[in-house]
């Protein structure tokens, strides 16, 4: 308590210095309190401050000021977070309550629904209080999220039951995918683990996913789910058990191990639960009860949404040339959020092509047999529109690749590496350094090993030509039209320029629509 008194009076006196970096305050507003409980009493309550001839409204605890737009900015980005699906995954599975009563679900109905499940699959599913509490948590708290999951699990989980079975694993094993991501494919931990299996970069190497400026192969939801298989396949291979593979997965081979050896050698998840660490501890469970959710998911009132386009009306094209996401929804009418979610393995909304690599497209079997019918035109059509850009398009980059930068004012060792993802010790020793010291223009050797180090936006298109109101032509939407389809029949016009004279947003248009057209004829 001492402590905590002399802490606070050296805030007091910094606070009432008026340094420049502090926040001005009445030296009457700052109170020492005698106890940790009587700060914790006080309540929070709004106050105006004049600084600089400037109103600004501070919150205001036990006498501590916060600016109210910071305090709102924080309050936002924060719920946010809360209404993700992965936070609310997330939430469930650290949260270590005692129990939560679900008057729907008896102890004893649940331990006979366990039993019978137990009976079907490899997995260890025993009934324990740990276990109840998660599946109640999810039922009662959490029913929305459950809806979402079940609606998305009819697009992801066909994709992974085909590469389940051709790996000889448990299609129980596609629950592990909600657990991971809750099925976002663009998923992105605070440790970098990436998609709907949440590979690590040096993991999703080792198993043959790419990553570079363009395309990120982590989350691309099959070839994810072949490589997560390969894992798993080679984790079961090494402790013969599937919930200890899961516990793997999750945490690392190592933790594993040694929590057999703080266990004094069992090998049964549930013994060695309190000897993983925390977040593997509660992984097997949730993924227990997401099992049992999603197979009594109708006993429990659980029902999907209807799917606008499910996986089996989908189909790949192989892309031959470099074309970005607004040049196919402009030909194919397909919106640019529907190609982001069939394609989200590219990381820019651009789909590049590489020598020795095969890059594709998903859209609806109905839009992928009209790209195929018109493919040269398309492709022509993005060739000129990708020539009119005021720069050219980003340089694809591989990872791990080297490269030469060169210093610029204000660089520093520490800013270069984490640009990079490196260490500055790398950057000292590819480059014979000594020292910290940097030269402007002095020439780094550096081998990158952030994902995405070059991803830099693609610039946008040249301002359209202004329109010239003594040259107009009112085009009328015919069935069939779209803006590519448009645009060809008035030379000079581009889809853009239609777009800005119309003050279009989207691609979707309407018979009998008229539309502006400014100095072209058909």
């Amino acid at each position: 308590m001492k402590y905590l008194c002399y802490v606070l009076t050296l805030l007091s006196c910094s606070l009432s210095l008026g340094q420049q970096d502090s926040i001005p305050t009445k030296p009457e507003t700052i109170k020492i309190e005698s106890s940790v409980d009587s700060l914790l009493q006080n309540k929070e309550k709004l106050e105006v401050l004049t600084i600089d001839k400037k109103v600004i409204t501070t919150k205001s605890i036990a006498g501590f000021r916060d600016y109210e737009k910071a305090y709102q900015y924080d309050s936002l980005w924060l719920q946010l977070q809360r209404e993700s699906d992965y936070y609310q995954l997330v939430d469930v599975i650290s949260k270590d309550e005692n129990s939560v009563v679900n008057p729907n679900l008896p102890t004893d109905t649940l331990k006979h629904r366990l039993a019978l499940l137990n009976e079907r699959t490899p997995f260890n599913v025993e009934y324990n209080p740990g276990l109840e509490r998660v599946i109640n948590t999810f039922l009662t708290k959490k029913s929305d999220f459950l809806q979402r999951m079940l609606t998305k699990s009819q697009f992801y989980f066909p994709m992974f039951e085909q590469q389940l079975d051709n790996y000889d694993i448990p299609l129980e094993m596609k629950y592990l995918a909600i657990v991971e991501s809750a099925l976002n494919p663009r998923a992105r931990s605070r440790v970098g683990a990436t998609g709907l299996w949440q590979f690590m970069y040096p993991t999703g190497r080792q198993f043959g996913l790419d990553v570079n400026s363009y395309v990120d192969e982590r989350r691309d939801p099959i070839m994810a789910t072949e490589a997560a298989c390969k894992y798993l396949k080679a984790l079961n291979k090494t402790f013969d058990d599937w919930d200890l593979a899961l516990a793997a997965y999750n945490s690392g081979p190592g933790n594993v191990s040694r929590a057999i050896r703080r266990s004094g050698g069992r090998t049964n998840y549930w013994n060695l639960r309190g000897y993983l660490p925390r977040e593997t501890a509660g992984y097997v469970p949730a993924f227990l009860a997401m099992m049992y959710i999603f197979e009594y998911a109708d006993v429990h009132g659980i029902q999907p949404q209807k799917l606008t386009t499910p996986y089996f009306e989908t189909d790949t094209l192989h892309i031959k040339q470099l074309i970005t996401f607004d040049q196919i929804e402009a030909v194919t009418d397909i919106p640019e959020e529907e190609l982001q979610f069939f394609n989200p393995s590219y990381k820019l909304d651009i789909i590049p092509v590489v020598k020795g690599k095969n890059y594709y497209l998903r859209l609806p079997k109905h839009a992928s047999g009209r790209f195929v019918a018109n493919e040269d035109s398309i492709y022509s059509y993005a060739k000129a529109e990708n020539a009119k850009r005021e720069k050219p398009l980003p340089k694809l980059q591989e990872l791990n690749k080297r490269i030469r930068y060169r210093v610029r004012n204000g660089d520093y060792l520490g800013k270069i590496a984490n640009l990079y993802g490196v260490r500055i010790r790398d950057i000292k020793r590819w480059n014979g350094m000594r020292s910290n010291n940097l030269k402007i223009g002095q020439r780094l050797t550096i081998f990158p090993r952030k994902p995405g180090f070059a991803a830099v936006k693609p610039e946008t298109r040249k301002k359209s030509k202004p329109i010239d109101p003594t040259n107009l032509t009112t085009y009328v939407v015919e069935e069939g039209d779209s803006l590519w389809t448009i645009s060809q029949k008035f030379p000079g016009v581009s889809i853009q320029n239609i777009k800005d004279w119309n003050d279009i947003s989207g691609s979707n248009l309407q018979p009998g629509m008229k539309l502006k057209i400014s100095g072209g004829k058909p």
